[in-house]
């Protein structure tokens, strides 16, 4: 099990690199939508080149992002039920979701996201607005966010198998609502006192 949490320890590390540098893609993005709207403002034109590499920004922060929040367990979950059950089953929740759910998912998306992605590339398929971009980087970006997103889902299967066999403790321990309005207001209050 130590060669396996040392692959969850390295893919984590992972995507939380990869997370982070999303959040300056996302400025990035946002820098090019506000230089293309004052651009079509003040000179009255714009390019679809433009247009479209916001949605590729969008779209890459958005996709590659996605195994960096499934990291820091900000997925979205049915809490009404899971703050009703004990730490086990709710460790079991996580496990059969990763398992049966998340995992079939994004696997079936490489899967069929690979030829997808090649023929694109073999094409040379761009698009199909006038000074528009090529389009396979766009999909390839859909391909590596499934990739990771698969990745980030083996470390959660691997962490939670461990959490149960207590050989490491949960790095994301449930609160309910009022517990984690009372830990971020601490985290707010010792964040401004630094």
């Amino acid at each position: 099990m130590r060669g396996l949490l040392g692959l969850s320890s390295f893919i984590d590390r992972f995507n939380e690199i990869v997370g982070k540098v999303m959040g300056w893609l996302i400025l990035v993005a946002v820098l090019v939508s506000a230089t293309n709207a004052v651009i079509r403002k003040v000179f009255s034109t714009s390019s679809n080149a433009w247009l479209e590499l916001q949605w590729y920004l969008f779209g890459a922060a958005f996709m590659l992002a996605a195994a960096y929040t499934l990291r820091q367990n900000e997925h979205v979950r049915i809490d009404v039920l899971y703050g009703r059950v004990s730490d086990r089953t709710r460790q079991w929740i996580d496990l059969l979701g990763h398992l049966f759910f998340l995992m079939p998912f994004a696997l079936l998306m490489v899967y069929y996201l690979v030829p997808y992605v090649a023929q694109s590339i073999r094409s040379g398929e761009v698009s199909t607005n006038s000074g528009g971009l090529i389009i396979w980087p766009a999909k390839a970006i859909l391909l590596a966010g499934f990739v990771l997103l698969s990745l980030q889902g083996l470390s959660e299967i691997i962490k939670k198998i461990a959490i149960m066999q207590g050989l490491i403790e949960d790095p994301h321990p449930f609160h309910n609502a009022k517990e984690q309005a009372e830990l971020e207001a601490q985290a707010l209050i010792e964040e401004a006192r630094k």
